[in-house]
């Protein structure tokens, strides 16, 4: 019997950008195709940001209306955050409104929100019509500077994260900074820990440079800022792309430094830790590991941990010494088993060498992570 091998080339369209939706802002009107004329557009925006930017929904309706080589089919406002992950509910309202306005392969969803509702309606792009354009407007930092960049789709389902969903590349993401400024000074700094964690495993430079502008990174505004946000989603989809395996394939997982505790740690907190949050931890856990291991240089650990705590982000929470009752072992520890389930294969775990140096491994040790654990509790209280 033959074997055929094709390939299919992706676009993967970024732009960083202020103020998109200005009517004199040519970003997205760039990135759209023109030459088709009466191309549907309809926005599917997260409610809370429409309800916290008074006139972003105004400004939305204005700036498509007056693109007149397009039929503009309105904005419509769905439930967001991590609850539209939790069933079909905001998915099924996704699709109800993609069918209803005839939308098809050569029509525009424009989605505007964070990563769990960008997730959500990336899927439901993904499943129309086996697949319609998507166009990802991120209003979180979390999303800007990783998931909003990447080219996954997920709900949550049978009690774990992003369980059910699939693998496409959106036609564009426009990375707008002025749709971050709404957002809570808090919300804003913890985003920025995907950064510190794309940092820690590809480039040495871009660490050092959080680290010697901290101070400024903190105030979560400004040059710096943005500045952090666009190289973190830029180191992203340059794995993405050039990496070898954008649609996990394989076993590994370069990108998840940290993650495979985080994912569980927020599952085992009923969703108090926030993905960011869960993160922060997963990745002072890792790291902390490589230290005992004898593998990572604790002065950088302790930068980690001072930039984490000046971002106001944890590293440790009262999920992590949740105990599981059959394995009388730390409950956090079925998030191994589950991270290797979710591609696999065998398990592999990403650990530091060194700043932008890395070797995966396929077993870690329960007891030194309980030890970890243990240490990272000693130090949350620690200025």
């Amino acid at each position: 019997m033959p074997n055929f091998s094709f390939t299919v080339d992706y676009q993967h369209r970024i732009r960083f950008t202020h103020d998109v939706f200005h009517i004199e802002n040519l970003t997205l009107r760039e990135v759209l195709n023109v030459e088709q004329k009466n191309t549907k557009i309809i926005v599917l925006a997260e409610d809370a940001i429409l309800e916290v930017s008074s006139n972003l929904g105004a400004q939305i309706n204005n700036y498509f209306q007056a693109l007149e080589t397009f039929d503009y089919k309105g904005c419509y406002p769905l439930n967001g955050g991590e609850a539209s992950k939790q069933n079909f509910d905001v998915l099924k309202h996704a699709w109800d409104i993609i069918e209803a306005q005839g939308v098809d392969r050569h029509s525009y969803v424009v989605a505007i929100g964070g990563g769990a509702f960008l997730d959500v309606i990336g899927l439901a792009c993904a499943t129309a019509h086996r697949g319609v354009r998507l166009v990802r407007f991120p209003t979180t930092t979390l999303a800007q500077d990783d998931s909003g960049v990447g080219v996954k789709n997920a709900i949550n389902a049978f009690g774990k994260k992003n369980f059910l969903g699939s693998f496409a590349v959106p036609y564009a993401v426009i990375n707008d900074f002025s749709l971050l400024q709404t957002l809570p000074l808090a919300e804003r700094r913890h985003g920025l820990i995907e950064a510190i964690k794309v940092a820690l495993v590809k480039d040495a430079d871009f660490f050092n440079y959080m680290i010697n502008n901290a101070e400024s990174l903190a105030k979560a505004q400004g040059e710096v800022f943005e500045t952090v946000i666009e190289q973190s989603a830029i180191l992203h989809a340059k794995h993405i792309c050039e990496g070898g395996d954008a649609f996990e394939q394989g076993n590994s997982r370069p990108l998840d430094y940290g993650h495979w505790a985080a994912h569980k740690l927020e599952q085992l907190s009923d969703f108090e830790l926030s993905h960011a949050q869960a993160v922060s931890i997963g990745l002072c856990l890792d790291t902390l590991y490589a230290v005992k291991l004898g593998w990572f240089d604790i002065s950088h650990f302790n930068e980690i941990v001072q930039l984490v705590k000046l971002l106001d982000l944890p590293v440790w929470h009262p999920a992590c010494e949740l105990l599981d009752a059959e394995s009388e072992q730390l409950a956090v520890i079925a998030g191994l088993n589950e991270f290797r389930e979710h591609l696999g294969g065998e398990l592999n775990i990403l650990l530091l060498k060194g700043v932008g140096i890395v070797e995966e491994v396929q077993q870690m040790d329960t007891a030194l992570i309980a030890q970890c654990f243990a240490e990272l509790k000693e130090l949350k209280d620690l200025v």
